[in-house]
């Protein structure tokens, strides 16, 4: 066995070990999986699998690499390659690599778990590591913030009268008449992307994770804050999520280029949706819900059957990172935005552009209302761009930063007194009058 592979990794994280009494059996789940996900899945996971081993799941990790010697005995008193690794003290062969050895509590209980007959005790040993692990219960957020937070995502509550921003580890909930901190909701993973209320306005939608390790949907009861299921749990962050109109159906933008679709009220992923190459950065649903429309790093925008998750439209027009998509009331068009500057406009039947508009820098995400869309810019800068004319008609300025989210107001009869909320990098929101791109108020969201 060469000394490139069993457990190498780029970095070596620390793991929360659980409790366990004297009698009590080491657990796959709780105490080796965690150790696996954060020392050596970087570089003995599926995609890359240094010497031929890989560690993504129980399964796998069995399975001999390159040398043919034997990682886990099925005889607990026969010597295992990956204990011997693990506790090894010649630096060329220890494992992790290039790394700080794994502490004596976490070997100790490596060995526990082999020569307990190395037991798997979830559901299926095929499942990601991430899946395996039990949905943690993270720590509280800090009382204080030293810094602001990147304003990754942000959303109106349903009555229009309070603003959620993204927090680390959290919510923060703000009254929109002077910006006053109104709640915190705790127990959501370290940064989060995209939030969405379900349509009997009851739950709240979380998409958030640790880049590069982790992601999940939390689905939080928004009248109470508390956390009721963990859905959609991946090996990156979540980017987007979506509720299908009318349905408890989400459709969930994860960095690891997949799209799952998962019914939020069994709690069961239905399908998923693996047509990008690389971040799938956004999702929107067709009012009616029978189509479903995406953006990736692999710089095409998609549209697919909502029923079956089928491709129906591929667009590569972009030739740059697409980070916004949305579709165009008449199930016909789509408009996407990206790192090329500019605003597309394309058919669904034949993958081709009819029309585009300049932005000047790099577009986010789209927010769609009525006639117009709006996006916000790396420029500081918020677009309105009137689909009747594909002319930017609005310029909402005062941000000093990068915008990176915005939500319009629900439930506004007059247009004339819709708002339009915008977080930026900065940790700045800042709310606009819709009718003329005047500023009303702002604040910094930090506890």
């Amino acid at each position: 066995m060469t000394g490139q592979f069993y457990l190498s990794c780029l970095f070596l994280g620390s793991m929360s070990v659980v409790a366990f009494g004297a009698d009590a059996p080491v657990s796959f789940r709780g105490d080796i999986a965690p150790i696996l996900q954060d020392s050596c899945l970087a570089c003995h996971g599926a995609k890359k699998a240094e010497g031929g081993y890989r560690v993504d799941n129980y399964e796998e990790l069995f399975k001999a690499g390159d040398s043919g010697e034997v990682p886990i005995s099925e005889n607990a008193n026969d010597p295992s390659e990956l204990v011997r690794r693990i506790v090894c003290e010649d630096e060329f062969e220890r494992m992790p690599a290039e790394s700080d050895p794994l502490t004596g509590e976490q070997i100790a209980m490596f060995k526990r778990w082999v020569a307990e007959g190395a037991k798997f005790d979830g559901e299926d040993p095929t499942q990601e590591l991430a899946l395996v692990i039990p949905p943690p219960t993270y720590a509280p957020p800090p009382e204080h913030y030293s810094h602001p937070i990147p304003i990754t995502a942000v959303s109106f509550s349903l009555d229009g009268k309070q603003i959620i921003s993204a927090g680390y580890h959290e919510l923060t909930v703000w009254n929109i008449e002077h910006g006053a901190l109104i709640r915190r909701i705790p127990n959501v993973g370290q940064r989060v992307f995209a939030v969405s209320f379900s349509p009997d306005g009851k739950t709240l939608a979380v998409g958030c994770g640790e880049p590069g390790k982790s992601g999940e949907v939390r689905l939080v009861d928004y009248a109470t804050g508390e956390v009721k299921g963990v859905v959609s749990r991946t090996s990156d962050v979540v980017l987007d999520i979506a509720f299908r109109p009318g349905t408890s159906e989400l459709a969930v933008a994860s960095a690891d280029s997949s799209i799952r679709i998962v019914d939020t009220q069994t709690m069961k992923e239905l399908r998923t949706i693996v047509s990008h190459a690389d971040w799938v950065t956004s999702v929107a649903w067709s009012d009616d819900g029978k189509m479903l429309a995406s953006s990736s790093r692999d710089k095409s925008a998609k549209v697919y059957d909502g029923a079956s998750g089928d491709l129906v439209s591929s667009y590569l027009g972009h030739k740059d990172i697409v980070r916004g998509v949305n579709i165009l009331p008449d199930n016909k068009q789509v408009v996407s935005v990206g790192a090329d500057k500019k605003l597309h406009r394309w058919n669904i039947a034949d993958n081709k552009k009819v029309a585009e508009v300049g932005l000047g820098s790099d577009g986010n995400k789209i927010v769609r209302q009525g006639d117009d869309v709006f996006v916000p810019c790396s420029d500081t800068r918020l677009l309105g761009i009137d689909l009747k004319s594909n002319k930017v008609v609005k310029e909402f300025k005062g941000h000093t930063n990068w915008v990176l989210s915005i939500t319009p107001q629900p439930g506004v009869s007059d247009p004339a007194g819709q708002l339009l909320a915008s977080g930026s990098f900065d940790g700045e929101v800042k709310l606009w009058k819709v009718a003329d791109a005047s500023p009303v108020r702002s604040w910094t969201a930090k506890p």
